[in-house]
């Protein structure tokens, strides 16, 4: 048995990025504990708002919680680049942790947009 929200590939996405993201804000210095407490916020409320627009009915609402997936994806992103202007992570982890995130955001994008459209119909 499984939930719907599983056999979505940005779910599945929203996952892989959430295990980088907890290994991007496990390995912040001391001192940076707000930085590692936003990453790790957004990056689980990635997967838990794009399950949640899975479960909902009413289109409104539905490409509500796809949009504040995005939103999270893109603060996560912004977070990833904070902590590359501080100098606190190297590039090659903020590059890891971008490349699904760009992927994540397309998705939700089309289908929000496509929830939307439906519902304008």
């Amino acid at each position: 048995m499984y939930f719907e929200f599983e056999k979505l590939d940005v779910y599945q996405l929203s996952l892989d990025f959430l295990v980088i993201a907890d290994d991007i804000a496990g390995r912040l210095p001391r001192g940076r504990s707000y930085l590692k407490d936003q990453l790790r916020r957004a990056a689980n409320s990635i997967p838990a708002n794009t399950a949640e627009g899975v479960g909902e009915f009413a289109p409104k609402e539905k490409a509500r919680f796809y949009r504040m997936a995005r939103r999270s994806a893109v603060e996560c992103a912004s977070h990833l680049l904070v902590c590359k202007r501080l100098q606190l992570v190297d590039d090659a982890s903020v590059s890891r942790g971008l490349e699904p995130l760009h992927r994540v955001v397309a998705m939700l994008t089309s289908i929000a947009k496509r929830v939307e459209t439906r519902h304008q119909r």
